[in-house]
């Protein structure tokens, strides 16, 4: 009884990942240490919901020059650029950012800004990733 259980709970764990779409930004030169993972998955709206998670994230303020926030950008597959938020520090080592777009994202980025609400990316870039799907 045990053994069906685990596989049940291992197959309802593969069919909600193997929906989602997970893309690794590259080492970025303004925070090295940084290890910042992206994920898509569509939902039963069509929408799309994106996670970014930033481990070992400096924070803003400390880079040079200082900024004040994170911003999540996303490259819509009709070209255009719009800011889905701030990341969001949970703890000292570990920032993210849910949320829900119309959008099909095909690149996300980030960037170091002074405000949060920015209609385009004015900021130093950080990192950008492509999705696959």
């Amino acid at each position: 009884m045990r053994t069906i259980k685990n596989l049940a709970i291992i197959g309802v764990v593969s069919l909600m990942t193997s929906c989602a779409s997970t893309a690794k930004f590259p080492i970025s030169s303004t925070v090295p240490a940084a290890d910042i993972t992206a994920k898509k998955k569509q939902d039963k709206n069509k929408n799309y919901m994106i996670e970014v998670t930033a481990k070992n994230l400096a924070e803003a303020i400390r880079l040079n020059p200082p900024k004040n926030n994170y911003s999540v950008w996303i490259v819509a597959e009709n070209g255009t650029t719009k800011n889905l938020g701030q990341l969001v520090n949970k703890n000292a080592k570990e920032a993210s950012l849910k949320t829900t777009t119309p959008f099909n994202v095909k690149e996300i980025f980030i960037t170091a800004e002074e405000q949060g609400n920015l209609n385009y990316p004015s900021g130093i870039e950080i990192s950008r990733t492509t999705f696959n799907k």
